[in-house]
């Protein structure tokens, strides 16, 4: 019954691809679904299309300059020479630091054509997903696309945003389970627990890459803020765990921080695709805005969901390459990718709730993954 289900899914991601426009939706539901889009291959053709991506019209490689005087070389190089295990095991260390240069690239010729957007720690663990799926063209243009809406929250020049997008937590179990919510808000836990869920898209924590790709099925196809209810449904998940716990900020933080890595993950994407149908964004604003807030990534998000609507299927895109005059299809040449301060521990206060032994306890914890990106808290 499973395989039945299998074929009948590939069959209608197939007429969905060929129609035109693009049934997009049918696209989006496929993903969501129960296993997702299952392969590689049918990623490779499904999620430009989530994205309004024309695979017929990639940005060429980077150049050389695109390194010349960033201002985010070093952090970037730093992050991406330390993301060893995001490789898959068993790949060749020659293959691997080949990887690692177009990583390096694919994050620099982003930030370079696009001075709005603010580079942070996270980010590269979200680019190389897409660069072992789609490799180092297609990548740059979804990861360009993405920036600009899915994540340009969190790639303001300060921490506001995300933390306004993590803000939608609480509310969404105070709907759930008050009980639960009463627990964590007398054990003054904050949120900073899903800081590195959020701005990774969970690819900072998961060690199986296959439930990486998953999660990362149901995210393209659904709202941006997709990723709060999936922390949310987590925490729901643990509920029994949460609640056996010291009710204070460094044991339920230590708790929540270590993400099991044999998460049901099909029941928990259905759980949110359901939560968030029963209680939209809109519903939670209010109490998600501790201070008023324009978010980019919601505001803009309805357009370019209305823009995956009007895509051509690639027959006829391949068509229109194939009758552009030559002049036009000429690329260009293509380049070989070549201590704890006191501070960052206040920083963790900031975020969290209570100052204290606690909260270093809390801050030890943020600080194994990510010690300068909690630089920019403040």
């Amino acid at each position: 019954e499973q395989e039945s289900r299998k074929r009948q899914k590939l069959v209608e991601i197939h007429k969905a691809l060929n129609s035109d426009p693009v049934d997009v939706e049918t696209l989006r539901k496929a993903a969501v679904s129960e296993g997702g889009l299952l392969t590689d291959e049918i990623r490779r053709k499904v999620w430009p299309k989530l994205l309004s991506v024309n695979v017929y019209d990639l940005p060429a490689k980077p150049g050389k300059d695109v390194r010349e005087n960033h201002k985010d070389f070093d952090q970037v190089l730093l992050d991406v020479r330390r993301s060893m295990r995001r490789f898959p095991k068993g790949m060749r260390a020659d293959q691997r630091e080949v990887l690692q240069e177009q990583l390096i690239d694919i994050i620099l010729d982003v930030l370079k054509k696009n001075p709005q957007l603010h580079y942070y720690q996270g980010y590269h663990d979200i680019v190389v997903t897409f660069l072992l799926v789609v490799g180092e063209r297609m990548a740059i243009a979804m990861v360009e696309k993405l920036s600009n809406h899915h994540l340009r929250d969190f790639m303001d020049p300060t921490m506001d945003s995300t933390k306004h997008i993590l803000n939608y937590l609480m509310p969404i179990l105070e709907q759930v389970d008050p009980e639960l919510h009463t627990f964590m808000q007398r054990a003054e836990v904050g949120t900073i627990f899903a800081l590195s869920w959020l701005i990774t898209w969970y690819g900072h924590v998961l060690s199986d890459f296959r439930h990486v790709l998953r999660l990362y099925d149901f995210f393209l196809a659904s709202h941006p803020l997709m990723a709060i209810y999936f922390a949310a449904v987590i925490v729901l998940h643990r509920e029994k765990e949460v609640k056996s716990s010291e009710c204070d900020m460094a044991s339920v933080h230590h708790l929540l921080s270590q993400i099991p890595q044999n998460l049901p993950y099909e029941e928990l994407i259905s759980t949110a695709h359901e939560l968030f149908t029963c209680y939209p964004p809109t519903l939670l604003a209010k109490k998600a805005a501790l201070q008023p807030r324009k978010s980019i990534t919601i505001s803009s998000f309805k357009d370019f969901q209305m823009a995956t609507f009007k895509q051509r299927p690639d027959t006829v895109l391949r068509r229109q390459v194939r009758d552009r005059p030559a002049l036009e299809l000429a690329v260009p040449e293509e380049v070989a990718p070549t201590g704890t301060s006191q501070l960052v521990k206040m920083a963790v206060w900031g975020i969290s709730a209570t100052l204290g032994a606690a909260a270093l306890a809390v801050a030890q914890t943020a600080l194994d993954w990510a010690p300068e990106f909690l630089l920019q808290l403040f």
